[in-house]
């Protein structure tokens, strides 16, 4: 699928309109490779191509949408088009007055095609069989183009497309114990690929040591990347929307309605310029470059969904139905890598988290347990690996007074979600050392 071909379809998909519709039509499609390995050598290999389509339409207050495949065959894809038309036209009738109802009038076409980076899947095969003789290495490499097209009976166009990769991968250790890592973007490079690797690999060989337990309490701890992805993720389930900030959802709560505010040292922004996210979405509405979430602490702008802000009579600011951030850039501080272990002294280093979830929305209170390659530090150095711990915190804590610094180096962490499509939602995180975490059992 082309952007000339998408614009070809539109102006055929728009010949078949009546005057009182309003037609909203959009696509989403990708051409990936797809690779797992396992034991340190491939076990399948793959690649797909594939679009599908939106079809929304509008007459008055009225709407319905449809969603089915292309083929890249003008003359079957013109017939798919005119056949869901024709049913949808049976049911938009049928269907109530939608009062936050709302797409774009205004005609902001647009193109963003971006460089592909990649070097050929060979080449990435040899670099991710080469890591593999640091450990056993078991995971997916996911990668290619993809792209989003959008238009609508008004007369506007959108294209966008870019080339990214996704590799996820684990070191197997035995039984509960192995060390995952991850490596994505838009330009592979083999250098700190394999330094990720070799990083991996020496942390897999610290977990031949007999595990070590700690009673509950609190402790400094450094967050890798990779674990401060799960409690961003966690935050921005509702975090910066504007419905969930209206009906008083959001964990930010006490930050709106009270004094409460986060460490100085963190800003966040939703950087659709630099995301894997399109910079438009399926409204028809135009995405600014950059939203500011958080800056030094402090609450800033909300996501405004087209329905919200008709419904709560605000701007939109072309944010998802979700109202989520799709392209999260955390600002950096002054933690350089080298002086991770020494700064933690004697407390915790954290890899990955999982099942992470609140336990009091409003509170900000989260659970969570650790997961993988855990490590207990002594005097600035690894001692050994930790058994599993469950925490119990707060993200206004752990992100505001607690939050001793956060490292220079971010790390790209694409959405490895690859259900019906790949995933264009990203972050760009450092890592983070955090005092007095609670640990409960």
């Amino acid at each position: 699928m082309t952007e000339s071909y998408f614009y070809t379809l539109t102006d055929d998909c728009m010949k078949k309109l009546h005057k009182d519709e309003i037609l909203l039509w959009s696509i989403s499609g990708e051409e990936s490779d797809f690779i797992r390995f396992n034991k340190s050598k491939i076990r399948q290999p793959g690649s797909i191509l594939q679009c599908i389509a939106s079809l929304h339409l509008i007459i008055n207050q009225k709407h319905t949408k449809e969603y089915f495949p292309l083929t890249g065959n003008r003359e079957e894809d013109l017939s798919r088009i005119t056949g869901t038309l024709e049913g949808m036209r049976k049911v938009v009738p049928l269907v109530p007055d939608d009062p936050y109802l709302l797409y774009s009038t205004t005609i902001v076409s647009g193109s963003t095609i971006g460089e592909n980076k990649l070097p050929t899947r060979e080449e990435i095969v040899s670099a991710i069989l080469h890591a593999g003789t640091f450990g056993e290495l078991i995971g997916i490499y996911a990668g290619g183009r993809m792209f989003r097209g959008f238009a609508n009976s008004l007369g506007q166009k959108n294209w966008y497309e870019n080339y990214s990769f996704n590799f996820n991968w684990s070191y197997y250790h035995t039984k509960d114990k192995a060390v995952k890592s991850q490596y994505a973007g838009f330009d592979w490079d083999d250098d700190v690929f394999i330094r990720n690797a070799e990083l991996a690999g020496e942390q897999v060989a610290a977990l031949s040591t007999p595990a070590h337990t700690i009673k509950p309490g609190k402790y400094r701890v450094y967050f890798a990347p990779a674990a401060i992805e799960e409690f961003i993720s966690l935050a921005c389930w509702g975090g910066f929307g504007l419905k969930s900030r209206e009906t008083k959802q959001t964990p930010f709560l006490k930050m709106i309605e009270g004094n409460e505010t986060l460490s100085p040292l963190l800003t966040i922004q939703e950087n659709t310029k630099e995301g894997v996210a399109p910079n438009f979405q399926e409204d028809g509405y135009i995405k600014p470059p950059t939203v500011s979430l958080i800056a030094q602490g402090k609450l800033q702008d909300f996501l405004i969904s087209p329905r919200s802000a008709k419904e709560y009579a605000m701007e939109t600011n072309g944010a998802n139905n979700s109202e989520s951030p799709e392209s999260v850039d955390m600002a950096g501080g002054s933690l350089k890598e080298a002086e991770i272990l020494s700064r933690i002294d004697n407390g915790i280093y954290i890899n990955n988290v999982w099942y992470l979830n609140y336990s009091d929305r409003q509170a900000a209170r989260i659970t969570g347990m650790t997961r993988f390659a855990t490590f207990w530090v002594e005097n600035g150095k690894i001692k050994a690996p930790l058994n599993v711990m469950r925490f119990d915190e707060t993200l206004l804590r752990m992100f505001g007074e607690n939050l001793i610094d956060l490292t220079r180096q971010r790390s790209h962490i694409i959405d490895p979600s690859t259900y019906e499509e790949r995933s264009t939602s990203s972050m760009r995180l450092p890592g983070a050392l955090v005092k007095d975490f609670n640990f409960t059992l």
